[in-house]
């Protein structure tokens, strides 16, 4: 799906605060990347409240750009699909299974979002995410390239082809950090999601963007999930557990006491206000 309708380029570039090229080359790439995962956090607010959020084009600049609010995977890699093509990108959206601590790929639906991207004058295309929700995510795209190592912003990825009984290639893209074994990982090595280059459509993800939002044993309708990324440190506020990562590996955590304090630690450290009639914690 090409992204119809007049978007407003400017304002989303001024949202994530890039101020560099803007034009369809790899740094402008990784850069835009880098800086929407920066400037946009990571949020599932509405599926708290059993609510599907709209992945038309429109109410995404309204809720991530215009608003004081992020979006979870669908939200994000549409709302990025669309500033890539603004920019003369060629997109391809793909549907990945998330296998992170998983036995089989098989065991897990495909409920990611990814995004293959086609840069003007290069010999093969980037594996693209701003919303992988997870600490193992991209921070820069990867070339689509099979066993090479990638360093981007501190974050160090892999992709990985694996046998599976289908009829095309899988891939895994795996993050390295500790070893906790699981699906198609080699020591430090984890593997965080599973795709094929079969191409998706914005209908697809209509109805998994449905199922995910609503569904009551969704993992997003269960409790809090937020997640904020800066050069400094990665933050995740995952129940009434609030994370920090810093950028040398050092790790704290507390427990947040009440909803009135999710809600300031929301708005102060994720810039985010919470919605009215939104219950954080039931």
């Amino acid at each position: 799906m090409v992204c119809t309708g007049k978007f407003d380029l400017d304002g989303y570039l001024r949202r994530i605060g890039w101020e560099g090229e803007s034009r369809a080359d790899p740094g402008t790439l990784r850069g835009v990347h880098l800086a929407h995962l920066r400037g946009i956090p990571f949020e599932n607010l509405d599926a708290l409240r059993r609510v599907a959020p709209s992945l038309e084009i429109g109410d995404l600049v309204a809720k991530l750009v215009d608003g004081p609010r992020g979006g979870y995977c669908y939200e994000h890699n549409t709302l990025f699909a669309a500033a890539l093509e603004a920019l003369g990108f060629g997109v391809t959206r793909l549907a990945a299974r998330v296998v992170v601590g998983a036995d089989r790929v098989e065991s897990r639906p495909r409920t990611h979002m990814a995004l293959l991207v086609e840069v003007p004058g290069q010999p093969g295309p980037y594996l693209a995410d701003v919303g992988f929700g997870a600490i193992g995510a991209l921070l820069e795209p990867v070339p689509l390239v099979a066993g090479t190592e990638f360093e981007g912003a501190g974050r160090r990825h892999r992709l990985v082809t694996v046998e599976h009984p289908g009829p095309l290639e899988l891939w895994v893209l795996q993050a390295y950090g500790e070893e906790r074994g699981g699906v198609a990982s080699d020591g430090p090595w984890q593997a965080q999601y599973a795709f094929t280059l079969e191409p998706f459509e914005h209908a697809d993800f209509e109805v998994v963007n449905w199922h995910i939002g609503t569904n009551p044993r969704s993992p997003f309708t269960q409790r809090p999930y937020v997640q904020g990324v800066s050069a400094e440190r990665h933050l995740l506020l995952h129940g009434r557990v609030l994370t920090e990562t810093r950028a040398d590996g050092a790790v704290s955590e507390r427990e947040l006491t009440d909803e009135s304090e999710a809600r300031r630690v929301l708005e102060a450290e994720f810039g985010i206000v919470v919605p009215d009639g939104t219950a954080l914690y039931g």
